[in-house]
């Protein structure tokens, strides 16, 4: 098969430049499907971060409605294989319960997917039901690191990373509901932005309060792609119950502009959550890049009662995927979720979540917004909190303590075990606020660390200005310019 470009012209050029190729007729949509398709072929086997490929629409890139004039008309795109739905496609949510479920038509974010010309080619890996830390269920699938392969990519975005971050094409979808998005990006060295609540649309599914936590998105390798995807794809559907804002100016103008003099936070001692010595020197030096572009930035920390907040947000988790596993296993028609066909964890979680009460849910919500008020002060007297993405190490595979296959019997302290390690992208849900992971760091394993910015509500435009300021300042060598050891340009 002769393909339309090397591989290294294909992980050189992001989205907004396919879209401008194809445009001007350099280059088909359905050449650009073709090679993120062999781009997968050649890196899946290793990877394991593609569940389906659709070689129809391969073939035939306007075959499910895509729209060419888009602005990001013909680029190849992965759904994460849970979310938005996609009409007559399966949608599995890495579960052997939902095995050969098909969704009966798109989403309404999936219809603005691809009204913006994104090409939807296939599905990616997701751990069950997006609970947990890592695609790795060996009953299933194990997605890899790019970097290191003995490694996790993190989750639940985890095919997404994967793939993004072996160079097979330059942006895919992803989501967040503590840290989906951003956790992932950051092991994978891409940009992973969890905008603000009121971007995206979930409709017609979740769209009232118990959605509030999880968010869309994508990863991308250029801050010019990220600001494009969320031009074209944010707003609302019709009837929903609340306000979907829109910027002053697109964010694919915005980010053309430094930001002014920003004050910065450095920050990781979130409650009793401490970063690792290494993950601390890395967020140091990211600090004194930023003081170089001459923003002020010290250490400082909202005053938010952490404890509680992470309670909080236990509750949320386990109510809320509780109903999400019961309402699928109710439409299969079935009283409980089979122990054959869904992961202990899931089931523990959907064992006690059944339980909770609105007195319980009501509390939570109470520090729902007492937190949030405590992080908008905070927005008051700063602009950016700069944390790491994660206060521990990126996990090998194998590491069962953080999977929803481990046999903890205690669910409390499973989620504790993961806020440990995953202390500072939950609550950002919570609050409803936009965060960004930017391939700033790397760990001692050679798996790349992200570093987190965090901004008031309704402030993604300033954290994308901060990302291209970066992006520029670092000549768009992202990761110290290094690419993971298995990646499409290998071999």
């Amino acid at each position: 098969m002769t393909l339309a470009m090397s591989w290294d012209e294909w992980a050189a050029t992001d989205a907004v430049g396919l879209a401008g190729l194809i445009r001007q007729g350099k280059l088909s949509a359905a050449e650009a499907a073709a090679q993120a398709a062999a781009g997968i072929a050649r890196m899946n086997p290793t990877l394991n971060g593609v569940v389906e490929v659709f070689d129809d629409v391969v073939a035939d890139p306007l075959k499910d409605g895509m729209n060419p004039a888009g602005p990001l008309g013909g680029v190849p795109y992965l759904m994460k294989d849970l979310g938005p739905t996609l009409k007559g496609r399966l949608q599995e949510m890495g579960s052997k319960l939902m095995v050969g479920n098909r969704a009966a038509a798109d989403s309404f974010l999936a219809g603005k997917i691809r009204n913006a010309g994104l090409n939807v080619i296939g599905r990616s890996t997701t751990p069950e039901f997006g609970c947990c830390s890592s695609a790795e269920n060996p009953a299933m699938y194990v997605t890899r690191n790019p970097w290191n392969l003995e490694y996790t990519t993190n989750g639940s975005s985890a095919g997404t990373a994967a793939m993004v971050g072996a160079g097979v094409l330059p942006i895919s979808h992803a989501t967040d509901g503590g840290g989906s998005i951003r956790i992932p990006a950051g092991a994978t060295g891409s940009i992973g932005l969890k905008p603000s609540r009121g971007v995206f649309s979930i409709a017609p599914y979740a769209s009232d309060l118990t959605g509030l936590v999880s968010i869309q998105g994508c990863h991308t390798r250029t801050v010019r792609d990220t600001a494009a995807f969320v031009d074209a794809c944010r707003g609302g559907a019709p009837g929903e119950f609340m306000p979907y804002w829109q910027p002053a100016e697109p964010y694919t103008r915005l980010i053309q502009r430094d930001p002014g003099r920003l004050r910065i936070a450095l920050s990781h001692e979130w409650g009793e959550y401490r970063a690792i010595p290494h993950f601390v020197a890395e967020l140091e030096r990211a600090g004194r890049l930023l003081e170089s572009l001459g923003h002020h930035v010290e250490w400082a920390l909202p005053k938010v009662d952490f404890r509680a907040a992470f309670a909080a947000q236990t509750t949320c988790y386990i109510s809320n995927f509780a109903q999400t596993v019961n309402n699928l296993v109710t439409s299969l028609g079935l009283d409980s979720p089979p122990a054959d066909l869904v992961e202990p964890i899931n089931i523990r979680i959907w064992q006690e979540g059944m339980k909770t009460s609105f007195t319980e849910r009501a509390k939570m919500q109470a520090v729902f917004n007492s937190t949030s008020r405590a992080f908008g002060e905070f927005f008051e007297e700063w602009d950016i909190i700069l944390t790491p993405i994660t206060a521990l190490p990126t996990p090998r595979l194998g590491t069962t303590e953080y999977l929803t296959i481990s046999d903890n019997p205690d669910i409390y302290d499973w989620f504790a075990n993961l806020w440990r390690q995953f202390s500072y992208t939950p609550l950002e849900n919570l609050a409803g606020i936009p965060a960004v992971s930017l391939p700033m760091g790397m760990q001692e394993s050679g798996v790349p660390l992200g570093i987190q910015a965090i901004a008031g509500q309704a402030q993604d435009g300033l954290l994308l200005q901060l990302a291209a300021q970066i992006e520029r300042a670092l000549d768009g060598r992202w990761n110290d310019g290094r690419k993971a050891g298995v990646h499409v340009t290998a071999g």
